[in-house]
């Protein structure tokens, strides 16, 4: 296979993994409307008719039901090649598009006044939306890891200034699974590196620096010399190398649901939302905050007063370990953990930071601390010691999900920026706690929080819920 051959069917990935959902969507509906159908066989015995209309076995509306369900899964977009693998947006459009089908047949068995039975909106929608979801999570894992391996990725060249482009190296690179792989920069002068990446020419070198680099997109960053006519040339020049054109603002940490794409004028503007957490949003996640710390703290109050006892057994000192920490707008509260360490263990704190020479960064740790008991080993591995938390949950002091709560210590050291992050509640969990918890810097940390607060969304929510689920079961470094 020929180099050029071989960069044409990697460039084709997206159609082809497109056609693999498709095929996995047909499968997950047939399943779903097949389950239906064992579990309301009685129903199935039963034509479906109207007033003046013709009589149709239940079976064939099923079969029609599964075709236009299929269909609307296309028209909403759900396997376009801009937003497979992107997670949280995908899902939402396979939502909706499940749920208009079944709206649309609930209004034409309305106005057509035909009779359907109400166990297929109890059973098979409910049913097919988490299946539909779960395949396309499955789908995903399937292809973070194959883009991880180098495969099924856009290879990109990156256009502008150096500042710009090095800023969106850094971007990309801190995703290993964003499906990019950057192979070269073009850039004013057209020589030297940028970062780590080869300049391959200068802006009049394009067409010919794409083709020989095998690359398959043309990121433009912004630049002084790329001026509207010379953007429209290096446009047409991309098209007629069937090369994706890719326009990155500067912009950085904003998720999908924010962005919103509008032509005026000819001028592609990008509009960006600013997400709010007030009103029915706040009474939405408040009461989602209340019910789950409920419904944990019975199922797992077993749990809790096995390790109680433990940790008793364990040695002297109190079962529960009560710090201060920093919430929303600055507030102090009592945050609740099981007592992992020993009696006296605030008293030693200042003396192994001294001799670990950290006394003065944030995130104050203790490399391999002595202080840790046996029982908090393990519940510090499992994370076992945070369940009091749902206290504080309950109690309307932290989230189920949030920014990490942090010691006033750690909070004197804030920036302008990362005084952002007591925007919102602190949580139990959180994007710093399923992205490399302790292991994350500082500047992760807070990067990462603030992305949080700026893109807070109740699906994000339960996305980083079960992310978190994953990480207890298979524990790593706990962060405290």
């Amino acid at each position: 296979m020929t180099e050029t051959s071989r960069s044409t069917r990697d460039a084709d990935w997206p159609r082809r993994y497109a056609s693999r959902l498709f095929y996995s969507d047909a499968l997950v509906v047939a399943a779903t409307l097949t389950i239906y159908g064992l579990l309301a066989l009685e129903q199935l015995s039963q034509p479906v008719a109207w007033p003046s209309g013709p009589t149709i076995p239940y079976w064939v509306f099923l079969i029609l039901l599964g075709v236009v369900w299929l269909l609307s899964l296309d028209v909403i977009d759900t396997r376009d090649r801009h937003m497979i693998g992107q997670g949280i947006t995908e899902y939402r459009r396979i939502v909706n598009a499940t749920v208009i089908v079944f709206a649309l047949v609930i209004v034409v068995a309305f106005f057509a006044r035909i009779e359907i039975a109400r166990s297929i909106f109890v059973i098979a929608l409910p049913i097919g939306v988490a299946a539909l979801v779960f395949s396309r999570w499955l789908w995903r894992l399937w292809l973070r890891r194959r883009q991880r391996r180098g495969s099924y990725v856009y290879r990109a060249v990156v256009v502008g200034e150096r500042s710009k482009i090095a800023h969106i190296a850094r971007q990309i690179e801190r995703a290993p699974d964003s499906g990019y792989v950057l192979i070269g920069a073009l850039t004013q002068g057209g020589h030297g590196m940028v970062g780590q990446l080869p300049v391959l020419g200068d802006f009049a070198d394009a067409g010919s620096a794409v083709e020989q680099a095998g690359a398959d997109t043309l990121i433009v960053t912004g630049s002084d010399e790329l001026d509207p006519q010379t953007m429209r040339r290096l446009g047409w020049e991309m098209a007629d190398r069937d090369v994706n054109w890719v326009v990155a603002p500067t912009v950085t940490d904003v998720a999908g649901p924010r962005i919103h794409s509008r032509p005026v004028a000819g001028l592609p503007l990008v509009h960006i939302d600013f997400p709010t957490l007030e009103g029915y949003k706040r009474v939405s996640k408040r009461a989602f905050d209340l019910f789950g710390s409920a419904l944990l703290l019975v199922l797992l109050s077993p749990l809790m007063l096995v390790t109680a006892v433990a940790i008793r057994v364990d040695g002297s000192g109190p079962v529960f370990y009560r710090q201060t920490r920093v919430g929303r707008g600055g507030r102090e509260f009592g945050m609740l953990k099981f007592r992992s360490m020993v009696a006296n263990a605030d008293d030693q704190l200042a003396s192994l930071l001294d001799v670990q020479g950290t006394t003065n960064r944030p995130l104050f740790k203790v490399t391999d601390d002595p202080r840790i008991t046996r029982v908090g080993y393990f519940i510090r591995k499992h994370s076992i010691d945070e369940l009091p938390q749902l206290v504080n949950v309950f109690l309307g002091e932290m989230s189920l999900v949030g920014p990490r709560p942090q010691r006033a210590a750690e909070v004197a050291l804030y920036d302008d920026d990362a005084h952002r992050r007591m925007l919102v509640k602190p949580g139990m969990s959180g994007l710093w706690q399923v992205s490399g918890r302790s292991k994350l810097s500082w500047e992760d940390s807070i990067r990462l929080d603030l992305y949080y607060v700026e893109n807070w969304s109740f699906t994000q929510d339960i996305q980083i819920l079960f992310r978190t689920i994953k990480a207890v079961v298979v524990p790593g470094e706990t962060a405290h």
